[in-house]
């Protein structure tokens, strides 16, 4: 094959993107059911049932942009131009959406929905391009393996610097610019994080200038490599849906990634609840404004990457599927044991770096398989359609964390979840206790199972990539 080599700028570059991404991704994951909850004013049911609405048929949505974006024709290219275009939207909506008005308890609802939806839009368009763009950098299975790392790198670097500004942050605006916020605070005991509309709107916005940057890095030093084979113009949008529904790889892999997703979700969600209501630990870091939570964040976020830049090396070794299916059934074993340790800080934050380092392995995988269920389904149809499978890697995504994010206020909700008590009840509790091990442990079983019948060893992918480049050549001659 002759391949061209992705210099390390380029390589950086393209992780920068989800760095943005992963900035507001984890906002979204582990503090909005609070901050809806808690700062905003509505009830854990109201808010799961939102999460689910706004994000089930936005999943639909991210299809749309794939396919739009597989036919977008201009001097950048195919997919970087979505991040010109709606890196700025991307950062306004972010703020906006965390802005909580003093409307009535229905026009809250309405507020709510309007802004949360608005911002999943937004983030589609700009994020669906950007996976999209894996798989138009470089033909070569290593080095789109080696992207992905970096890709998944740059992503948790980027929700560890979230988890480290946000906090800090929120309570530095609402100390300066919300009195009534720090006399509230200084009367609460673990009261973790604040609840002051003003410091979540302008924490918030503050990323979103980081993202903007970001956004815009990314864009200036990726370049767009691969071409379609055929010419496009014969492909209808229902052929390319057609092909893509009869793809099983593509399926296997799409509910494979639900239920990693699944994980993730559940457990994120709750967290916060689980330290302010369960373990009970009212410690700040000196000098940074951490509290418990956000240094268990933190731990995770360190060891999940740990296990993204490990994992090329791991999966070179041993393939991507043995790798994904190993990693998988030891993060479902650990968080079964999370739910046996003792309520000790120690204990805790061992389980979550172990538990993340394994996780780590896991999302680069997924990726980087579904860089490949593009080549197989080039091979079998003629037709290229990166962005309408990669958009579908963001549906089951984003599906994932929308059952995830619902399931836990519902779960809430039935283990009647109260945000204005001082002590959760006994029932409560346990339910907490649960969503953070047992229920994420589920997910990777379902997970692992899923991946038993994935089709597409290292093997037939490189054969497959081997093909291509022989069909590439011919349509040059």
């Amino acid at each position: 094959m002759d391949v061209q080599k992705i210099s390390l700028k380029e390589k950086i570059g393209y992780g920068f993107g989800d760095a943005a991404s992963s900035m507001f991704w984890k906002i979204f994951g582990m503090y909005s059911l609070f901050f809806y909850t808690d700062v905003f004013g509505i009830t854990a049911a109201a808010a799961g049932t939102m999460f689910l609405v706004a994000r089930l048929w936005d999943s639909f949505f991210d299809v749309f942009v794939g396919i739009i974006s597989d036919r977008t024709k201009s001097r950048y290219g195919k997919y970087r131009p979505f991040l010109l275009w709606f890196a700025i939207p991307f950062a306004i909506m972010g703020a906006v959406t965390f802005f909580a008005p003093d409307f009535s308890e229905s026009g809250k609802l309405v507020y709510a929905y309007i802004t949360y939806s608005l911002m999943m839009i937004v983030y589609s368009l700009i994020n669906v391009p950007y996976a999209s763009l894996l798989g138009a950098i470089s033909a070569d299975p290593k080095e789109r393996n080696s992207l992905s790392s970096y890709r998944m790198s740059f992503a948790f670097i980027g929700s560890f610097v979230t988890f480290m500004l946000l906090q800090p942050m929120i309570d530095f605006f609402s100390k300066t610019f919300d009195s009534e916020s720090v006399a509230q605070a200084s009367q609460a005991v673990g009261a973790g994080m604040s609840t002051s509309t003003v410091g979540w709107v302008m924490g918030v916005g503050s990323i979103g200038m980081i993202c903007i940057i970001l956004f815009l890095l990314c864009f200036s030093w990726t370049k767009e490599r691969v071409v379609q084979i055929e010419s496009e113009e014969n492909v209808t949008i229902k052929q390319d849906l057609k092909n893509l529904f009869h793809n099983a790889p593509w399926w296997i892999l799409v509910a494979t990634g639900l239920a990693a997703l699944l994980f993730n979700a559940v457990r994120d969600s709750v967290a916060i609840y689980f330290f302010r209501d369960y373990v009970k630990v009212d410690y700040r870091m000196t000098g940074t404004g951490w509290d418990m939570t956000t240094i268990y964040f933190l731990v995770g976020q360190a060891a999940n990457l740990i296990g993204v830049m490990v994992a090329p090396s791991i999966s070179a070794k041993y393939g991507k599927k043995k790798t994904y299916m190993i990693a998988i059934l030891f993060a479902g074993i650990l968080s079964t044991g999370f739910y046996f340790i003792p309520n000790d800080i120690t204990w805790i934050l061992a389980f979550q770096f172990i538990i993340s380092l394994f996780a780590g392995y896991v999302l680069p995988l997924l990726w980087s398989m579904f860089a490949d269920i593009v080549d197989h389904q080039e091979l079998i149809t003629g037709r290229r359609a990166t962005g309408l499978i990669f958009s579908s890697s963001s549906m089951s995504q984003k599906l994932g964390w929308a059952l995830g994010s619902a399931m836990s206020g519902w779960i809430l909700a039935v283990f009647k979840y109260a945000p204005d008590a001082v002590q959760q009840s006994p029932e409560t509790l346990f339910g907490e206790h649960i969503m953070i091990s047992l229920m994420p442990a589920v997910c990777c079983v379902l997970a692992f199972v899923g991946m038993l019948f994935y089709p597409l060893s290292d093997k037939k992918v490189k054969e497959i990539s081997e093909q291509l480049e022989v069909k590439r050549a011919k349509a040059k001659a």
